[in-house]
């Protein structure tokens, strides 16, 4: 997975080393100062003191910021793909809007909820490009309960894996993005709703419609 890294000195950009040797450059950015007011409404986030300290102009903070959440991103983007290069791709940017974005956090959700709502904003956009690439990947869906049969040990494991993200392919964006939140990363409804910005009721909704859909596709045949 790409690391991505953040100037630790006053005046760089921020960039990510690129896979082929080369530098990804980015324009300056200089996060936005903070009142003391917006400072007190961070308060009970773990995050709270990093994301203050870059708003207030530390961008060696949000490195750390990055260290504690990049993982739990990629998996998000992952799970939204089904493609490690895209994901990678999403994830740096992901961090990069969040940077530029960093003065507009007031704190109304936790810094990690926050960050998931760019994340999956972005992996949304992806999707509207990328539908060619969507349809590929519901296709390998087709075979999931004959395979599921044959596989042994590690391999049942791995192609369990694959059908399973198959399968979450298959579902309508937001349905998928609903799942992956509170399944897989385990949010629960109401930080799910802030972060895809909808209500609870459309969240529970949507895990309801998804969970049936997975539940029919991953079920084998019975003879």
């Amino acid at each position: 997975m790409t690391i991505l890294a953040l100037p630790t000195s006053a005046g760089s950009g921020v960039g990510t080393d690129a896979p082929d040797g080369g530098a990804k450059i980015f324009q300056r950015i200089w996060p936005a100062r903070v009142s003391e007011s917006v400072n007190k409404s961070h308060m009970g986030d773990p995050d709270e003191d990093l994301v203050l300290q870059c708003q207030n102009g530390n961008p060696a903070a949000f490195e750390s910021l990055i260290r504690n959440h990049q993982r739990m991103i990629h998996s998000l983007t992952f799970r939204m793909t089904g493609s490690l290069a895209d994901a990678e791709d999403l994830a740096q940017e992901t961090f990069i809007r969040a940077y530029e974005q960093i003065g507009s956090y007031r704190g109304a959700a936790k810094f990690s909820t926050w960050l998931y709502r760019i994340a999956v904003n972005a992996c949304l956009n992806w999707r509207r490009h990328e539908a060619r690439r969507f349809q590929l990947h519901a296709n390998c869906a087709g075979n999931l309960a004959a395979q599921q049969a044959e596989a042994g040990g590690v391999l049942a494991e791995n192609e369990m894996s694959r059908q399973v993200q198959a399968a979450l392919m298959k579902l309508p964006p937001r349905q998928r993005a609903a799942i992956v939140l509170t399944v897989y990363d385990g949010l629960n409804h109401v930080e799910a709703a802030q972060a895809l910005g909808c209500s609870e009721t459309t969240i529970s909704w949507r895990v309801f419609a998804a969970r049936r859909k997975l539940k029919h596709w991953l079920t084998p045949e019975r003879p």
